[in-house]
């Protein structure tokens, strides 16, 4: 059953606009990431190597963005018992995303479209972006998600 603030697919519209919760980024949320992905590439873990980056220090890693923006953009409620699947995405990774750097979600209705097989669900495709604390988008693309009609 859908919870509180979620959205049937007859309840999307194109241009409808979110912006979720916003969070920064841990020295913990590095390291887990570096320990669950196993990727310990020295541009995220050694802060001396990272120096002489065009970074100037460590980066957080790109899919631990994506990972964060997923727990953000879910924390909207839109999905709640009336998502049926997560169907692709279209993803660019534009900045890079710092420890102690507070990102957040945009995210925008882009298409809806209904299942011309299966009359009980329909596709939306979301414009979505990671922006930092200064408004700079670290990440954007497009995911498309597989949701309930309400009748």
């Amino acid at each position: 059953m859908p919870q509180g603030t979620a959205l049937f697919f007859d309840d999307f519209e194109v241009g409808q606009h979110w912006r979720s919760p916003a969070r920064t980024i841990t020295e913990a949320d590095l390291t887990l990431f570096a320990g669950l992905s196993g990727d310990f590439n020295p541009l995220h873990t050694d802060e001396e190597f990272a120096k002489t980056t065009p970074f100037g220090g460590r980066i957080f890693h790109g899919p631990g963005v994506f990972a964060i923006a997923t727990g953000l953009e879910s924390r909207l409620g839109l999905k709640e018992g009336t998502a049926i699947a997560f169907l692709g995405m279209t993803w660019n990774l534009k900045a890079p995303v710092k420890v102690g750097d507070t990102i957040h979600v945009e995210q925008s209705v882009a298409e809806v479209k209904p299942s011309s097989s299966k009359p009980d669900r329909g596709i939306v495709t979301f414009d979505v972006r990671v922006e930092n604390q200064n408004g700079t988008v670290c990440q954007d693309g497009q995911w498309i998600v597989m949701f309930k009609r309400s009748s």
